[in-house]
């Protein structure tokens, strides 16, 4: 849609072909239903929260930045405000008033936009695209084409990886496909004995197990699930893991990052002192939410019955180690239907950054998730279909292209 509006609005001949009944399905459930459609940042920090080929889009970026997105998106009427972490959302807190911003701006641009028009293939030429054929067998001249269908997570909204058929068709290379932004499965039982317990103030660090590197760190929010992990922090943490297999990456969790080894130290002997009566498992309520108590125990290696009087200097101190250091092995990711973007995509080196354009067919450009880039979460991956369909609609057809 922006891709589409902005060559319209230079007085070019535009048709949208959407699969779809409506444009922006897959737009009207980002961010739980409340679209984060960027971040309030600068186009260095944006490219520095780009996971895969940042640089790639310095110049898309530096023409169309978050901030110019977030003036855009008022100019359309849609009024904006900024959360934590500096997410920015329509202050409706509605998705769909975000889709409908599109919407306007494409039917006041003067697209003609064709809806439940799936494409089928492209149409070439002696090196030239010269237009679309689609399902139905109907040919679509054109001296331009720009794809723009995304990716492959989040099928059900129409997204299933046509972009990239239409891409192998004009010989360009697609680098492997896989899940990102995508909960983690876990070998171990104890996160599903867990299950639905939010934790919100703890860090992570993620280890790659082949060499014992620290691959990602991060502080946020995280949630134990019935099959492993997930929540914002861990959604971001995914985006790091880009050969996945089996045990080879480890989630660190600190569940008291605000306490030293020291300070936490003395908070157990307060604890255990206070309630040095009791049972060992009877004496946590003050240090952990009551869901992580049996497992905590359990991994502890303490007796569940014994007296905190009972409880020596070592136990104390592996006790503390669990609480710095609660490790989860990762199996896998959950499927891509699951991943809030796909990694991988159109080769950007067979893609001009300054255009959109591909190097391989004239008049044939890119944009959005189709191409092999991909963000963490927070506004970064909408900010990337922004600033590159800007881009390719305001390349498109022009003379020295």
């Amino acid at each position: 849609m922006i891709a589409a509006g902005t060559a319209a609005q230079r007085g070019l001949r535009v048709c949208l072909l959407e699969k779809n009944i409506k444009p922006g399905r897959k737009l009207g459930i980002t961010g739980k239903g409340r679209c984060n459609l960027t971040n309030d940042c600068t186009v260095q920090d944006f490219i520095a929260s780009v996971v895969t080929n940042g640089r790639f889009l310095f110049g898309a970026a530096s023409r169309f930045s978050p901030h110019d997105v977030m003036r855009f998106f008022e100019g359309l009427g849609l009024p904006l405000k900024t959360e934590r972490g500096n997410r920015v959302f329509p202050q409706s807190d509605h998705a769909a008033d975000v889709v409908a911003a599109l919407a306007k701006f494409v039917k006041s641009s003067g697209v003609t936009l064709r809806t439940g028009s799936p494409a089928e293939r492209l149409l070439l030429a002696g090196g030239h695209v010269c237009g679309a054929e689609l399902k139905s067998g109907e040919k679509i001249q054109a001296e331009n084409v720009i794809v723009c269908c995304g990716g492959r997570s989040y099928p059900a909204t129409g997204s299933t990886g046509d972009g990239y058929r239409l891409a192998k068709q004009a010989g360009h290379r697609i680098m492997p496909l896989q899940p990102s932004l995508v909960p983690l499965v876990a070998r171990e039982r104890d996160c599903a004995d867990m299950m639905g317990l939010s934790l919100k103030n703890v860090s992570i660090r993620v280890v790659d197990t082949e060499n014992g590197k620290i691959i990602y760190k991060a502080f946020g929010e995280l949630l134990f699930t019935h099959f492993g992990l997930s929540g914002p922090v861990i959604l971001s943490a995914s985006a790091q893991m880009r050969h996945m297999a089996p045990g080879r990456y480890r989630v660190e969790i600190d569940l008291k990052p605000a306490l030293s080894p020291e300070k936490l130290d003395a908070r157990l002997l307060r604890e255990f002192g206070a309630n040095q009566n009791r049972d060992f498992q009877n004496s946590l309520s003050a240090l952990l939410p009551k869901a992580m108590i049996p497992v905590a125990v359990r991994r502890s290696g303490i007796l569940p019955h014994l007296k905190c009087n009972l409880i020596t200097r070592e136990m104390r101190q592996k006790f503390a180690a669990l609480l710095k250091s609660f490790s989860v092995t990762i199996e896998a990711f959950r499927p891509m239907e699951e991943a809030i973007v796909t990694s991988g995509g159109v080769s950007v080196h067979e893609i001009d950054p300054k255009t959109m354009q591909s190097r391989l067919v004239k008049g044939l450009y890119f944009a959005g998730e189709v191409l092999d880039v991909d963000a963490y979460t927070g506004g970064y991956n909408l900010q990337i279909a922004f600033s590159t369909g800007r881009l390719a609609g305001n390349s498109v057809g022009k003379q020295e292209n």
